[in-house]
């Protein structure tokens, strides 16, 4: 499907009109709503009454609505506001051959520029760089003049856009000018979560929380999502053990029966997992004498079914898959049933678009006129928008255009999760198909797509029940 049948095909959510989209890339996020009922912010702050009338707050004259629009409230007359401020222009070039820097901070900026025309960045947002930069490099202060180096917490303040800021602290670290002060953000929820609960509990959750990010002497360091989930699932029990207890102490074997006695399946089983991973530290670190949850078993959680797609799920999909680079991960997941990370991972070198190859899930594959076509759309929509970026991954965003680091989660999230994308369940029916077209073979489906061995035989044991009722298997579409 093409990107014009695509973006023609969607319906206005208020008067069920065609949408007309603009050539090229939006994001992730498609129109819903044409032309004439699109909703304005500005139009709707405009028809508000209290925006037509209005007394100045400095010389209490009228103000004097209709002389310019403006989509804010204005609290002064046209006399009494401040002159507009605009950016003061700098010519960049007069920065970079200033003779009071020294070749060090020069090499640093001419690098910033090179990576900030890159990264497509407007001319103001490169001198804004230049600038920004040029001041911290040529601050007065101690140590060797010719190896001056910055903090990331200075340059966080100076370039206030998170994506410059980045740019300029990449650029710094590769010449070894930068020390990083920063804190790392889950470092500040942990604080900021454990100081919700009184000192009792606040401090071995805290402690808990930390060995999950940095490991321990037996346990390795855990990732972000696995320390949201922990401690989200023992959040509710620890509110409600600290307003009967004093510590975390306190709790008994009987308080984690009654946790569990309300909870089935795998909320239960999740719940028992952060609960024994809590007692077992405290347990280990002596802060608690026992552990209540040392001689409770659950069993093992039931086995999540998967079952095919319908036929309206597969709908839904193409008709939200709009852009070159939402095609192009739905086309690797439903061909090669790839993760979210191998995408993220997928560099240039994996692809060889002339012998019709790609590297993928550890192994390397044939490469259909399907995945190959929306390759080529995604790289030349790529080399459009970037065409000297230095990045080698095949997705690349903004933020990522300027460096070498391949897109986040939140990339891949936003423009799919949230756009009712579901990455999981296309990877999950690309397998289920599979084995249903090999006779539910898990060695086959183990070594195809990179499954676990547990894994494979699940997939065998659903395809086989689907295998043993034709009727509802026929049922549930293709």
């Amino acid at each position: 499907m093409s990107q014009s049948e695509g973006s023609t095909a969607r319906a206005c959510r208020t008067c069920d009109g065609p949408i007309r989209q603009a050539p090229g890339g939006r994001g992730g996020r498609p129109r819903e709503h044409c032309h004439g009922c699109r909703p304005s912010v500005a139009a709707r702050r405009r028809a508000r009454p209290d925006h037509e009338t209005g007394d100045c707050t400095r010389c209490g004259n009228a103000i004097d609505f209709t002389i310019a629009h403006t989509t804010r409230r204005r609290t002064r007359c046209h006399t009494c506001a401040p002159p507009r401020t605009t950016r003061p222009c700098v010519d960049v070039d007069a920065v970079l051959a200033d003779p009071s820097i020294n070749e060090s901070a020069r090499r640093v900026l001419h690098h910033a520029v090179e990576r900030a025309q890159a990264a497509g960045c407007s001319p103001a947002t490169i001198a804004g760089l230049v600038v920004g930069l040029f001041g911290q490099l040529t601050r007065p202060e101690g140590g060797d003049p010719e190896r001056h180096n910055v903090r990331r917490s200075d340059l966080t303040k100076v370039l206030r856009v998170a994506a410059t800021a980045k740019l300029a602290a990449a650029v710094l670290h590769e010449h070894g000018m930068l020390v990083d002060d920063s804190v790392p953000a889950i470092r500040v929820w942990i604080d900021r979560k454990s100081a919700q609960l009184p000192p009792g509990f606040a401090e071995p959750i805290n402690e808990w929380l930390l060995e999950l990010h940095v490991g321990g002497d037996r346990a390795r360091p855990r990732s972000t999502s696995t320390i949201y989930a922990y401690f989200g699932r023992v959040q509710p029990h620890l509110l409600g053990w600290s307003q009967r207890y004093r510590h975390l102490r306190e709790v008994t074997e009987t308080d984690v029966r009654i946790a569990l006695g309300g909870l089935a399946g795998h909320e239960r089983a999740g719940v028992f997992t952060s609960l024994r991973s809590l007692f077992g530290f405290a347990r280990r670190r002596r802060i608690v004498f026992t552990d209540p949850a040392r001689r409770l078993h659950v069993g093992r959680a039931p086995k999540r079914s998967v079952l095919p797609m319908t036929a309206a799920e597969i709908a839904a999909v193409k008709h939200a898959a709009v852009t070159p680079a939402q095609r192009l991960v739905v086309g690797l997941v439903g061909v090669y049933a790839a993760r979210a990370t191998a995408i993220r991972l997928l560099t240039l070198d994996d692809v060889d678009l002339a012998r019709r190859r790609i590297r993928i899930n550890d192994s390397t594959q044939q490469l259909p006129d399907l995945p190959h076509r929306l390759l080529v759309e995604w790289l030349t929509h790529r080399r459009r928008l970037w065409p000297h970026t230095p990045n080698r991954h095949v997705l690349v965003s903004r933020a990522t255009a300027g460096g070498t680091e391949p897109v986040s989660d939140h990339y891949l999230s936003w423009h799919l999760a949230m756009q009712h994308i579901p990455l999981e369940r296309l990877r999950a029916d690309r397998v289920l198909h599979e084995a249903l077209a090999v006779t539910a073979d898990p060695l086959h489906l183990a070594s195809a797509f990179n499954l676990s061995t547990q894994t494979a035989i699940d997939y065998a044991e659903i395809a086989r029940n689907l295998s043993e009722r034709p009727i509802e298997h026929q049922a549930l579409g293709p």
